[in-house]
């Protein structure tokens, strides 16, 4: 979970010096994946106890989060092409 949590943000970062819209859109997309897999690292984890209820929903709500604005950001950048 932490490899893929914080390729989220190393992702988003990378795009920030993209050489191209589509390579912009390419690395958010990888930062879109790395934000799913850390949604099923969460799952894993809350489902053998490491974390409870509480600790699940706010962490899993904030990676959610996290994907739709990647998501929106996708659809609006590839509008504009």
């Amino acid at each position: 979970m932490l490899r893929s949590g914080t390729s989220i943000g190393a992702n988003v970062r990378e795009s920030v010096n993209a050489q191209s819209r589509m390579d912009f859109i390419n690395k958010l997309n990888i930062a879109l994946k790395e934000a799913n897999e850390t949604e099923y690292w969460l799952e894993l984890l809350h489902e053998s106890g490491y974390l409870n209820d509480s600790e699940y929903v706010s962490v899993y709500n904030d990676c959610g989060k996290i994907a739709a604005t990647l998501t929106k950001i996708i659809k609006t950048t590839k509008s504009a092409i």
